[in-house]
């Protein structure tokens, strides 16, 4: 259907008195905005749904969630009565409509006979996904943009295994979405009615100390072990974090902590940090103010729906300095294989796992420890999906990242989860402290002992129909055009994605790897409209491996930006 007639047949259905029709009217004469509006359906991918809040068919709203929630419940009453019976469990985060959202999505669910959790207020992601294997839901949904800007919001869809949907699930809920019409076929409830007859299960403070149990239990190292005095700063960036992180804190015992005030509380316009990706340095900006008055070693953050984390640590010169996912994934992989080997509970067939555009340096750590390092495809539900294949196999799973600030630390939170990768962190920076060392000294016994390389993942953004058939060029053109050398160096090997390697599944993704161990890749976003880029250099000092990840990048940039 054209945009046109998508927007005329809202005009029609809505009623004078919907404020979204009020905000169509604004734009009717402006061709642009309501081609990028109508253009097409928000689509419904692995990651659910995601776009700004607004009105049209490419916009987050109650109509756009209506027909979503509709469908995935039409594929869990396909499933039978044991699947309703099992139900979903729902969470939000602290964005516009955020709550009223899931209170929508709850009474679309009620309406069609399955039970429903709900929380009393915001949770974060990785809570959402450690429930649904507790409660035995068969899915669960939470309304987020994660670190999107203020203008988003989303909604993530699992199922039964505490992962987010995959592809063959997402693709039976999406042809069950795309048969309803969202103006005569959701069915709807009273959210409250549903609450007062039991089949919406408000969730207590009990099921929040289920969560943070189990990540309190993967500490390695505690008690006298640790300098629990270690000062350093945390910022929830106004998202779910607060609570839980500083309940964690606290039962850990560490002493001398500060939050930042101003982004303590929920604040859906994230009005002191503007875009709340703390994989963006400019979100530490108030973190960094604190931490020089305090006299913070460590700085640490997590993004409104708590699943990212990232840091920034001292240096000897006393500067902070922002560590990206790849390099916090290095402390982390090294601090807990270091663990257990010391304690002596490292397992016969240890296994880890990370992204194909993941830095291979941790690969290396890895199998210095006889632990085997096992990638998929980007995405934590490929991620903590091969936890099922490591058990069947004999693996004992130890811990799961990917470059965009993302880990898993344990095997029972089958998603990324900022709390209990800021807990590891926390003890490992106390841990070090006692023998007299910082983080920033065990980022370079790590490149000392096992390489220097140098990590640099830049993006293009390009939004609407023309960014969108920009990006498709550009991979068109890398496929036609694989160069042969890149920066002086030979290009040894490169494994396109598109169609599948070995085992990993098709994506959109290539990958070159030059003749001296440096390597870079090209993909598509799958949730934002960004083609991303991923440098790893591999050099004589971490000086040589700066030196050569610029020039490569260089290179490759503007070859693709050259595609018009």
């Amino acid at each position: 259907m054209h945009y046109q007639d998508n927007f005329n047949d809202w005009m029609k259905h809505l009623a004078n008195d919907d404020p979204l029709k009020s905000e169509l009217i604004k734009i009717e004469n402006d061709e642009k905005e309501k081609e990028d509006r109508f253009f097409q359906h928000l689509s419904f991918g692995t990651a659910g749904l995601r776009g700004k809040v607004g009105a049209g068919t490419n916009r987050m709203n109650i109509y756009t969630v209506g027909k979503a929630t509709q469908g995935v419940a039409d594929f869990i009453v396909s499933k039978g009565k044991e699947a309703m019976k099992r139900g979903v469990i729902i969470a939000h985060d602290p964005r516009h409509f955020s709550k009223e959202f899931s209170q929508l999505a709850a009474s679309i669910f009620v309406a069609n006979g399955i039970k429903v959790y709900v929380f009393d207020d915001l949770r974060p992601t990785p809570e959402l996904a450690f429930l649904i294997r507790d409660l035995h839901t068969i899915s669960g949904i939470n309304i987020t943009a994660s670190h999107n800007p203020k203008e988003y919001n989303g909604y993530k869809a699992y199922w039964e295994d505490g992962c987010q949907v995959s592809s063959e699930i997402a693709d039976g809920m999406t042809e069950k979405i795309n048969s309803v019409d969202m103006w005569t076929d959701v069915k709807k409830s009273d959210f409250n009615e549903g609450v007062k007859s039991g089949q919406i299960t408000i969730l207590d403070e009990s099921y929040d100390r289920k969560y943070l149990d189990n990540i309190e239990r993967l500490a390695i190292h505690s008690g006298d072990e640790l300098d629990l005095d270690i000062p350093f700063v945390y910022t929830p960036l106004n998202g779910c974090g607060s609570i839980p992180f500083r309940q964690m804190l606290n039962d850990r015992g560490f002493t001398n902590w500060k939050i930042v005030p101003e982004q303590e509380q929920p604040d859906p316009d994230f009005t002191t940090v503007g875009y709340p990706n703390p994989e963006d340095p400019k979100a530490f900006k108030l973190s960094e103010q604190y931490g020089r008055e305090f006299g913070a070693e460590l700085l640490m953050a997590t993004d409104p729906d708590s699943d990212r984390f990232a840091i920034e640590i001292r240096n000897n010169e006393g500067n902070y300095v922002p560590l990206n996912g790849n390099q916090t994934g290095y402390i982390l992989v090294n601090y807990i294989l270091e663990g257990h080997k010391s304690a002596g509970t490292l397992p016969k067939k240890g296994a880890m796992v990370k992204s194909i555009v993941t830095s291979t340096l941790s690969t290396i750590i890895a199998k210095a420890y006889g632990v085997e390092m096992f990638e998929t495809l980007t995405g934590f539900k490929n991620i903590c999906g091969k936890i099922p294949y490591l058990h069947d196999n004999g693996y004992t799973y130890l811990f799961g990242y990917e470059e965009s600030v993302g880990y898993a630390a344990s095997e029972d939170i089958r998603d990324k989860d900022g709390i209990s990768a800021g807990m590891l962190v926390a003890e490992a920076a106390a841990y070090y402290k006692k023998q007299g060392k910082t983080l920033w000294d065990v980022l370079l016994e790590i490149y000392a002992k096992y390489g220097y390389f140098a990590e640099d993942e830049p993006n293009i953004i390009l939004e609407g129909i023309p960014g969108a058939q920009r990006i498709q060029r550009m991979m068109k053109w890398i496929r036609n055009n694989l160069p042969t050398s890149v920066s002086g160096q030979k290009v040894d090997k490169i494994i396109d994605y598109v169609n599948g390697y070995e085992d990993i599944p098709a994506q959109n993704a290539i990958r070159f790897f030059l003749e001296d161990g440096s390597w870079f890749a090209i993909r598509p976003s799958g949730t934002e409209p960004k083609i991303k880029f991923y440098f790893y250099s591999k050099g004589n000092s971490y000086e040589d491996a700066l030196e050569k990840n610029r020039t490569i990048k260089e290179e490759i940039l503007q070859l693709l930006n050259s595609v018009e």
